[in-house]
């Protein structure tokens, strides 16, 4: 990816062009072995990175003007910090191994034009002293190597998480293997999040067919032509969210007791179904293998001309196991309770997502928690959020 982006953008390729050691690492622009005079007046080589601001495939005006830096202070030639220009100098992790120890910001009037501007602008003011005490010294090396690409389970850079520098956080659910077991409400929605993290794999389980109504539960707008197409439900979403994310996989079945082995090898799994017989097989299976996973429900009644209902939550780990029951009748579908209604609404089957991603996302460390909480229920008429 780094080649390519380098290639499709002037920018970009100027720098390359111009002999500077440009390439992209953990979706920043890097400048590497740019020279500086360190505090003790000895020239030193650091890297030079920037958040890059993408349109699709090309680059657009640098969304900031702030740089960061891998090297020590860059110094004048007497060892005195160049402090006109610094920043922040508190180390910073922006993923992939990159820890920035400074940063600099030095806005020229009208901002920088693009990525040229901004780094050859930068790497001027850090070397021009090095270059000072050693005319031959350079960032412009011209430097010919092989810089293997950096494979990515995205089909375009998360620019998002670099922009914000939260790469480091995001890479907390890299590599893991997920299930989302029914595809039909909540199940979409948990898709459209976790297709935008850095997971390795995406299994997606459903055995139905996208139809009408189930375009007002999911998130998106499938076309008429599309919807009388007949698609399997996970064929229509993987080929929605593969244009994002390489990973996702369409189980087109229903899980159940002859083949919940599916689910062999998944580090997590999200449960999304009402069938109360075939869960307590699945919920059976992942507490035996050992399998963290989340619960999900949606209970709504039609009652006196409005709904009301609950929006439930609930994770299962390792030594926390014995509450899931509690929260499941596992009755089948012809059993009289408050899920038969099976009232889905968009909002709700959203919202329900949402806490079932923010439960795994603290589970991995990506928020913070301090409840360690296992079950949250959403109650409609009095908008309150229990957990325990």
């Amino acid at each position: 990816m780094s080649h390519r982006l380098i290639n499709l953008n002037p920018d970009l390729r100027r720098l390359r062009d111009e002999g500077y050691e440009v390439r992209i690492a953990s979706n920043h622009l890097l400048v590497e072995n740019v020279p500086y005079v360190t505090a003790d007046r000895v020239i030193s080589k650091g890297t030079l990175i920037s958040e890059l601001t993408l349109r699709g495939d090309s680059t657009v005006r640098p969304s900031t003007h702030v740089v960061s830096f891998t090297g020590t202070i860059p110094c004048r030639q007497d060892g005195s910090q160049i402090s006109a220009m610094l920043h922040t100098t508190n180390s910073q992790s922006l993923g992939g191994g990159l820890i920035a120890n400074c940063s600099f910001s030095n806005k020229p009037s009208g901002g920088y034009s693009d990525y040229h501007h901004k780094m050859s602008r930068y790497v001027e003011m850090i070397s021009a002293p090095a270059k000072s005490l050693n005319q031959h010294v350079s960032a412009q090396t011209f430097k010919v190597r092989e810089i293997p690409e950096e494979e990515s389970v995205f089909v375009y850079p998360d620019t998002n998480s670099s922009r914000a520098n939260i790469g480091v956080v995001a890479e907390r659910v890299a590599g893991l293997k997920i299930g989302i077991v029914g595809l039909g409400g909540t199940g979409s929605y948990l898709l459209d999040f976790i297709a935008k993290t850095p997971v390795a794999d995406i299994h997606i389980f459903d055995g139905d067919f996208m139809h009408t109504h189930n375009a007002f539960r999911a998130p998106g707008a499938p076309s008429l032509d599309e919807l009388n197409q007949e698609q399997a439900k996970v064929a229509y979403l993987k080929n929605i969210y593969s244009k994002m994310h390489r990973g996702i996989h369409a189980h087109p079945i229903f899980l159940d007791e002859q083949n919940v082995t599916d689910l062999e090898g998944l580090d997590f799994v999200f449960l999304c179904m009402d069938k109360g017989g075939t869960k307590r097989n699945i919920l059976d299976f992942l507490e035996d293998r050992g399998i963290p996973f989340i619960d999900v429900g949606i209970g709504v009644e039609f009652v006196n001309d409005r709904l009301l209902g609950t929006v439930r939550t609930t994770l299962s780990k390792k030594g926390a196991r014995n509450h899931v029951s509690k929260y499941n009748s596992f009755a089948d579908e012809d059993v009289e309770d408050l899920y038969s209604s099976n009232i889905q609404i968009a909002e709700l089957n959203a919202l329900n997502a949402t806490m079932a991603v923010m439960f795994w996302k603290k589970y991995y460390g990506f928020y913070h928690d301090s409840k360690n909480e296992l079950n949250s229920l959403y109650t409609i008429g009095f908008n309150t959020l229990c957990s325990e």
